[in-house]
Parts: C-alpha cells; sequence; structure tokens
C-alpha cells in the first residue's frame, strides 16, 4: 500500500510479514484486499494499514526491511503499532542454506536455472523430515526480532510490537514435515517474555484449517475463515495496547534516518 494517504491521520498498523499476511485461498491478493487479516485488524480499530511483505520472508527479512526501505520509515512515527508477522518461513526446512537457495533465480542461462530449481524442487521433500538446515535457526530469528524490537524502542519507545509464533503446514513440497516448528516457537517466546512482548500463536489458530478444502491447495496459504481467526486473535491483543499508543509527531525523514 502507499504510504502517500494526503491529510488521513489514523494511526498507522505496521505489518512486516510474509506471504501469510496477503495470500488467499487462491493466491496473492492486492495489499488493499478487505479480507486478509491486516486490513480487518485495521478496520476493527479505526486505522490505516501499511504492509511490507513477500513470500518467503524470514525475521532476517523484517530486519532488513525496517532498516532499508523507506516506507517503514514513513510508517514509523504515524504507527500506533507494529505486528513482526514472521517466522513461519523461519522454521521451515532448507535442505539447501538459504543464500545458495535463494541464488538460483540469478543463474544463467534460463536453462541452467530451470534445471537446478527443478532438481532442487525433488530434494527438498526428500530431505525436509530431517529438520536440517532450516531456513533460519531459532537462536538467529530471536536475534533479529530483538534488533528490530531494539532499534523501535530507540526512536519510540512507547510504540506497541507484536510478534508472532510459526503457522503450521501440509505442504508436499516440504514432505509436510516441520520438525523446526517447535524449536522456532520456543525461542521467539523466550525472548518475547524477556521483553514483554505480545505474541500470537499463529500456528495454533490455522491448525486443522491449513490442508482443507478451504485452504489454499499449497498446504501452506489460507482460506478467508482463517485470516478472520487470526483478525479476532490480534484485535484481543492489541486492543489495549493500541489504546495507550499515540504516533509521533517526528517527520518521517528524520525518523528513517534514524533506523
Amino acid at each position: 500500500m502507499s504510504s502517500d494517504h494526503g491529510g488521513d491521520h489514523r494511526p498507522v498498523l505496521l505489518v512486516i510479514a510474509d506471504s501469510l499476511a496477503y495470500y488467499g485461498p487462491r493466491g496473492g491478493l492486492p495489499a488493499d484486499d478487505p479480507r486478509i487479516w491486516p486490513n480487518l485488524v485495521a478496520a476493527e480499530l479505526g486505522w490505516r494499514v501499511e504492509l511490507v511483505a513477500r513470500v518467503g520472508w524470514t525475521s532476517r527479512d523484517a530486519w532488513w526491511a525496517l532498516t532499508q526501505d523507506p516506507r517503514v520509515w514513513a510508517a514509523v512515527p504515524k504507527a500506533g503499532a507494529v505486528v513482526f508477522g514472521v517466522s513461519g518461513m523461519d522454521s521451515l526446512p532448507s535442505p539447501m542454506p538459504t543464500a545458495l537457495r535463494e541464488a538460483i533465480r540469478y543463474l544463467r542461462p534460463p536453462a541452467l536455472r530451470r534445471m537446478v530449481r527443478e532438481g532442487y524442487g525433488r530434494i527438498q521433500p526428500l530431505l525436509s523430515p530431517l529438520g536440517w538446515p532450516q531456513a533460519l535457526p531459532p537462536r538467529l530469528t530471536a536475534d533479529y526480532l530483538e534488533q528490530c524490537r531494539g532499534a523501535l524502542a530507540e526512536l519510540r519507545a512507547e510504540l506497541p510490537v507484536v510478534a508472532t509464533l510459526p503457522s503450521v503446514h501440509d505442504c508436499p513440497a516440504y514432505g509436510r514435515a516441520h520438525p523446526g516448528r517447535a524449536g522456532t516457537a520456543a525461542a521467539i517466546s523466550d525472548w518475547a517474555k524477556t521483553h514483554r512482548v505480545p505474541t500470537v500463536d499463529i500456528g495454533a489458530l490455522v491448525d486443522g484449517h491449513v490442508g482443507t478444502a478451504e485452504a489454499n491447495p499449497d498446504g501452506i496459504h489460507w482460506g478467508f475463515a482463517a485470516h478472520e481467526r487470526v483478525a479476532a486473535a490480534m484485535l484481543e491483543t492489541l486492543a489495549p495496547l493500541a489504546a495507550s499508543a499515540a504516533p509521533a509527531a517526528a517527520p518521517a525523514a528524520a525518523e528513517g534516518a534514524a533506523i
């Protein structure tokens, strides 16, 4: 969504997330689709949304977005709360180290790229049950979330921050295996308890929905009923925090530079 809202002075719900924040039962949706959970939450709060998200983002990508994306810099001074909707990808098995896997897209010529991608697609479901390596180890997930929280606290100590625990999946591309979820959830929970950051357990909310006819057939993304469940839980968490949060009046450019 654009950060140019003219005279709209409503607080911003800043959501830095992976594709679970904007995918529906048939694929990706525009950031302003009223059926996805960030917009359901903002509508109830009477806020507007700045959704900064992409397929496959981890907590490391959230840190990069916070420090490098000027949309985030513009949103932070106006934010009523920030939600880190990442960690699901962090916890997924990644038989090839993340840096190498992501580098496949840069291979040339295209025929080589397709061959490597197809080969990895065959290997990944076979090796995923081993659970190692993960896309991001639990310790690093907690470290990146703390870097994000600390940077925001330096700018606006009063700004509420909410984190999420990993979703669940039933995806054939990952061998329907998710051995890293427990470790990632524990690392986030320990970090959140230390720093008094509220969490929303996405996995518990969508368990039993993922893999059904109502969900996306990829076995990862959700139908709109799950978006509604997540929105309700997020509202329950955010409502008391939002009541005491007021956006800062500092210029966006100055705040962005501070990050």
